[in-house]
């Protein structure tokens, strides 16, 4: 039996961030930055990013699939139903972040989503009209050049608490504006930043 050779090295310039993790790598090459527009995946990544306050992202990343899983697939009719039982097998799912606050989160943003897409029609329209409907394409040398949160994310989180939404704080939001591709923040040397603009 022939030996195979082993696969030609990756040498791409990628974000700092996206380190030598093979699923930070594939997240940062085939999704971060890409505009979103499906609904209920933005509402996936909105209660995601919401889980990872205070943690890092990959251990979120690492947990997707779980809550894939755990969370009906994030369809939000089904979380909006949970009750305290359906809440208590979750705090009991080790697959995902056991924390109670951020699990009631997540079915009031259920919630909140049926309300925004009851009144406006959508919560795709509805976060991007932030960014006027079009990605913002900015040119960051580095990952340190990168603000924690901006005006826009300011804006977006108000209008987000305003309308029951949690975990939206300033800087979740500039991050999820980051991962759905309403901000083009790849660093201007990264392989993907050119290909994300198009």
């Amino acid at each position: 039996m022939a030996r195979r050779s082993p696969p030609p090295a990756d040498d791409r310039v990628r974000c700092g961030w996206a380190g030598t993790d093979p699923l930070y790598r594939a997240y940062h090459d085939l999704e971060w930055g890409v505009p979103l527009h499906d609904d209920r995946r933005l509402f996936e990544l909105l209660c995601l990013e919401g889980a990872q306050a205070g943690l890092s992202w990959i251990t979120i990343l690492r947990k997707r699939a779980n809550y894939r899983r755990a969370f009906d697939r994030f369809d939000p009719k089904k979380v909006a139903a949970y009750r305290a039982a359906k809440i208590r097998a979750l705090l009991a799912d080790p697959g995902i972040v056991r924390n109670r606050l951020k699990v009631e989160g997540a079915v009031r943003n259920a919630k909140a989503y049926l309300a925004l897409r009851a009144a406006l029609g959508s919560l795709d329209g509805f976060v991007w009209s932030f960014v006027g409907g079009e990605p913002r394409q900015n040119a960051r040398q580095r990952m340190k050049d990168v603000p924690p949160r901006t005006p826009e994310s300011d804006a977006l989180s108000r209008a987000l608490q305003k309308r029951g939404f949690t975990f939206v704080g300033s800087t979740i939001c500039y991050a999820f504006m980051q991962a759905v591709g309403m901000v083009n923040d790849h660093e201007a040397k990264c392989f993907r930043y050119r290909e994300v603009a198009k």
